[in-house]
């Protein structure tokens, strides 16, 4: 009776690891709003970019968000996310962090570390420049070259 349960196991144990493969992750969001999102969950995981402002029809804010979307793969391709905060009453864990005055852009690396902060919007250009010349970024690089 065992050996006939253990065969049975056996048979389906491929099925269950063909069913995990075929998974598909759900793709992130590119741009969502901060929150209560604490920005120690992306480490390692993702490069936050936290747009602040004070209301959403700052055309700063406008502006960078248009920039962002218009060119969402090459940030998507350096781990990106972007984080946005347009209440300055409410005292999401970013603001508590980052601590901005009026409008702002914070780029943080998958270390946790502030890579560039700047009070008006930044070309996507720019950023990947910025996230470019980090050793993390060459070391992904050298990764995915190799594989």
């Amino acid at each position: 009776m065992t050996r006939i349960l253990a065969l049975v196991l056996l048979a389906f144990l491929p099925l269950s690891a063909l069913a995990a493969e075929t998974e598909t992750p759900v793709p992130q969001a590119l741009i969502q709003p901060a929150g209560d999102t604490a920005l120690d969950s992306f480490l390692w995981l993702n490069r936050p970019i936290v747009v602040f402002a004070d209301t959403a029809s700052d055309p700063r804010f406008i502006d960078q968000i248009a920039m962002l979307e218009a060119e969402a793969d090459r940030l998507r391709e350096r781990d990106v996310v972007v984080l946005t905060d347009i209440d300055p009453g409410t005292r999401s864990p970013a603001r508590q962090k980052l601590r901005p005055r009026g409008f702002q852009i914070v780029l943080i690396d998958k270390d946790g570390g502030v890579m560039l902060r700047r009070p008006f919007p930044q070309s996507v250009r720019e950023i990947t420049r910025s996230i470019d010349k980090t050793p993390l970024r060459q070391r992904e690089i050298e990764e995915r070259r190799g594989q």
